[in-house]
């Protein structure tokens, strides 16, 4: 059992390598993946994955698969995305959400068009579906770093961001530091998504963000247990992900989301704090 399961790592430096990446990936990005969930602003996570997506790839036109350049360009996109979404939310009568959207999509087709346009369709899939079992040293380091940095910002952070994720409106009443918590905040989901984006590809650096902060919100009911839940779903889905891929043959990225989907779709049956079991109503009892 235990060749079984520890074999692929010990033979083989590359699975080493894919897993460090995963969990750094999985320590920062689970918190990160809750503060979204609990701010209803899953699906922003979402679009923001997508909006690094034309950075990289000018990056990628500029220095070909080179980490730097990539990542400095979806850092710089991701921001302005972010930041053009809100101004124009603000400036005409679309609400935030709309103009995410569109900002979006126009990104995605513009990144497509750029990476298809200089590269082959294997340079398109390695920017859109990652290669986890391809990491570097730079990468990895890379990764560590940005993992680092989350979890020390949002340990900083930590306070105003329950405060303004809770009660927004009481923030602002007693603080003024609701506006730089939440830029911050974006700053630092842009960060976990380029990481995610270097490792997973931009269509699935949110995923191990998300699946693992729903799993969470379906067990637990205060925010240190949803941290704690998220935090080993998202480290059980990178192991038993690249397991799974190893044996099966399987890509190795899809098959840690879709490790992540399983523990969703048990959390979704059998979830103590809203799962659909726990919701059904007790059945009456039989009365003499």
């Amino acid at each position: 059992m235990f060749d079984l399961l520890a074999g692929p790592f010990l033979e083989f430096e590359f699975m080493r390598r894919a897993l460090v990446g995963g969990l750094a990936l999985a320590l920062s990005g689970a918190p990160v993946g809750v503060f979204l969930l609990l701010r209803r602003m899953a699906l922003t996570g979402d679009a923001m994955a997508h909006a690094i997506l034309p950075g990289a790839a000018i990056g990628y036109l500029v220095s070909g698969l080179s980490l730097g350049a990539m990542t400095v360009g979806g850092l710089v996109a991701g921001c302005v995305v972010a930041v053009g979404a809100g101004a124009v939310a603000r400036a005409t009568a679309l609400r935030e959400d709309a103009s995410l959207a569109a900002f979006y999509l126009i990104s995605l087709a513009l990144g497509v068009t750029i990476v298809s346009m200089r590269g082959s369709s294997l340079d398109l899939l390695h920017v859109l579906f990652g290669n986890v079992l391809a990491l570097d040293d730079a990468t990895l380091i890379l990764l560590a770093s940005i993992s680092s940095l989350t979890l020390l910002g949002l340990a900083l952070l930590y306070r105003p961001l329950v405060l303004e994720t809770v009660d927004p409106s009481f923030l602002s009443s007693v603080s003024r530091a609701g506006a730089p918590t939440q830029l911050i905040f974006l700053a630092i989901v842009v960060m976990n998504l380029v990481a995610g984006f270097n490792a997973l590809g931009t269509l699935l650096a949110v995923g191990l963000m998300m699946l693992p902060a729903a799993c969470a919100r379906l067990w637990a009911s205060r925010l240190t247990g949803m941290f704690a839940v998220a935090t080993g779903v998202a480290l059980a889905s990178v192991y038993i992900g690249l397991v799974a891929s190893y044996y099966a043959g399987a890509p190795s990225g899809p098959a840690i989301i879709l490790a992540a989907g399983v523990f969703y779709a048990i959390s979704v049956l059998f979830g103590r704090a809203g799962g659909v079991i726990r919701k059904m109503p007790a059945g009456k009892h039989l009365e003499a």
